[in-house]
């Protein structure tokens, strides 16, 4: 797990960019604290931080050039089947036992042809000084991040924005990704913040030689077989199939452990991992002060039945609230999942002990673990109870709702559910995936409208059927949201976080299931359910899901309001910025003060943070 940055200046005279990708690199710091170098010919240039886990000697270090030094390669990820590869490499003499070496002559080999047969996670930049060609590509599922900026002059890449930013960029807000921030609270598919700033998208490279730079998909065109066998054959097949993936992802030549929040997804992996991993170091967080979000007595079940060496890290208000500005200094583009936090602090105290964690993350979205999924399941089917709601929802929508409690949040789900009963299948994906329906009365100056039809029909049809809401979800909430999230916030701290879930196997499999194997009646996920019914605590099974929350609605209301007052609600700086209709934005203040906030919390947090990163960025 490392930080990588690089730049290719397509005119003959190019400026000295070393200082730039030194300051560059040294922004990614914390991605890589173990090492960190730099490469440069000519017009082109590579930087790396190292976080070192295969290998750990300086023979793994990056930049690693080949003998001739005609090849050179930054990497950011883990090969997980670079052993079974290496005798693909047969002809080359190695000198580390690191799966980086083994995937430098893999390219040298068979260049973008070797990307399809990785099993693991990556993004990097392979340059042939020769051909002066350079070669940057992202894995199939988007777990570590690219993001690159192109001009007629030049094309620069990095791990984070704020390498990007080390270089002569200009910064101009995107209104089309400003629109679907505020939609979502993450940004979806290759859209960033800055105009000309753009995410490598899953499963692609880009191929920059001369002043021509080409995309493409490396992932072979593949049929999506559908599963034939009945549910007993599937269950057992998944639990194979996701130990098969832990296996894997115990390969470390470093200390290893595992997140356990309590829930099925995270235990199930900590069930399998204990298979092969004697002693096993298991970590989750609670809320002290917080009951209706903990849940550390589910995850403390789990690590006793397992015989895991577990640590609850016991959190107050205070300790929550004590390292939000270190997050929000961290995120250098928009990013308003408030989980992150959590996320935050459980990488935190994790990097105390171990330097990998396996996670739980990914489950959900590929076997419908939401509720939002059992609505759409729901509503693709014709219903007593969907009729009666759609007819009282005006009555409901007067109810009290918030995500603070049991009843108010069944109310506010309840309200959602009636609402999108009265849309086409189409927007109702989107209407239950967005935090705000419709933006726009937000927003001084919108999107192109039809830009933002183009990328709903690009992620989803018109008519889709429930696993197509799924294949959206692993398109657009698995890159742009989950894996957003966790390597960001692990990567603050230096840990390397690993998703089993996430496979490419696994991945596979749980698209060629059909819908009723993952969501049934009342069952979300529920194979999971089954699969591990025998192996893991009943008082799992019998509790509603919460998900990594954190008292956001309580913070906005009281310990945050001050500086929310100071740095969002100013209608005389709202209307020096340009960016917010001032009006819009107050009434989103009274509404969190009122007795009925529903998810304008949601809102507010998307953008308190926009306007600190702002600040920070932009200012």
């Amino acid at each position: 797990m490392c930080g990588i940055v690089g730049y290719r200046y397509f005119r003959d005279l190019a400026p000295s960019y070393k200082e730039r990708l030194t300051r560059a690199t040294h922004t990614l710091s914390s991605r890589g604290p173990d090492s960190k170098g730099t490469y440069s010919h000519k017009r082109t240039g590579l930087g790396q931080t190292r976080l070192s886990i295969i290998d750990p000697s300086e023979k793994g270090n990056q930049p690693m050039s080949d003998p001739t030094g005609r090849y050179t390669l930054v990497f950011n990820g883990e090969i997980y089947n670079y052993r079974e590869l290496s005798h693909l490499v047969a002809n080359h003499q190695l000198q580390s036992t690191s799966d980086t070496e083994v995937l430098l002559y893999l390219l040298i080999n068979e260049g973008v042809h070797c990307l399809e047969k990785l099993n693991g996670f990556f993004s990097l930049a392979f340059y042939d000084k020769e051909e002066d060609s350079l070669l940057v590509a992202r894995d199939r599922i988007g777990i570590k991040p690219l993001l690159y900026y192109q001009d007629n002059e030049k094309f620069i890449f990095a791990s984070e924005m704020k390498a990007l930013f080390s270089f002569p960029i200009p910064r101009k807000i995107s209104n089309e990704a400003l629109y679907w921030y505020l939609k979502l609270n993450y940004l979806p598919g290759s859209l960033g913040m800055i105009e000309g700033v753009s995410k490598l998208e899953p499963g692609h490279f880009l191929l920059v030689k001369g002043q021509k730079l080409e995309k493409r998909s490396f992932i072979k065109d593949e049929e999506n077989h559908q599963y034939k066998a009945d549910f007993e054959t599937a269950k057992n097949s998944l639990v194979l199939l996701l130990e098969e993936s832990v296996k894997y992802r115990l390969i470390s030549d470093v200390p290893l452990g595992s997140f356990l929040s309590g829930g099925l997804d995270s235990s199930a992996i900590v069930a399998l991992t204990s298979r092969h991993h004697s002693n096993l170091s298991t970590f989750s967080i609670g809320y002290r002060d917080h009951k209706f979000f903990d849940e550390t007595n589910y995850s403390e079940l789990v690590a006793d039945k397992f015989q895991t060496n577990h640590t609850t890290f016991s959190l107050t208000n205070d300790d929550l609230l004590a390292d939000l500005t270190d997050i929000i200094n961290y995120i250098d583009e928009p990013f308003a999942d408030s989980s992150a936090i959590p996320t935050y602090i459980l990488s935190k105290h994790t990097r105390k002990h171990v330097k990998v964690a396996l996670s739980g993350d990914g489950a959900d979205e590929l076997f419908g673990g939401y509720y939002k999924h059992q609505a759409l399941n729901d509503s693709l089917k014709s219903s007593v109870k969907g009729s009666l709601l759609k007819l009282i929802n005006p009555l409901i929508a007067q109810l009290p709702q918030s995500r603070s409690g049991s009843l108010t949040n069944l109310i506010r789900r309840a309200n959602k559910y009636g609402k999108m009963l009265k849309m086409s299948d189409h927007e109702r994906y989107w209407f239950l995936a967005s935090i705000t329906n419709d933006p726009t009365n937000l927003i001084v100056q919108g999107p192109d409208i039809e830009k933002v039809r183009q990328l709903k029909s690009h992620f989803l049809l018109e008519d889709p059927d429930f696993n197509q809401y799924l294949d959206a979800d692993i398109s657009i909430l698995i890159p742009g949201d989950m894996l957003t999230k966790v390597d960001l916030m692990s990567m603050a701290n230096s840990l390397e976080v690993r998703v089993p879930f996430l496979d490419r196997n696994v991945v596979s499999f749980a698209r060629s299931l059909p819908a009723h194997f993952k969501v049934d009646g009342h069952h979300r996920k529920r194979i999971i359910h089954e699969a591990f019914k025998e192996i893991l605590p009943p008082e799992l099974y019998y509790r509603p899901k919460k998900g990594f929350e954190v008292p956001l609605l309580q913070w906005l209301r009281t310990d945050l309001l001050k500086d929310l007052d100071q740095s969002l609600f100013d209608s005389d700086f709202l209307g020096d910025q340009g960016i917010f209709y001032p009006d819009e934005v107050m009434r989103l203040r009274k509404k969190l003060l009122s007795n009925n906030p529903g998810d304008v919390h949601a809102t507010i947090w998307a953008l308190y943070i926009f306007q600190k990163w702002y600040s920070k960025y932009i200012a």
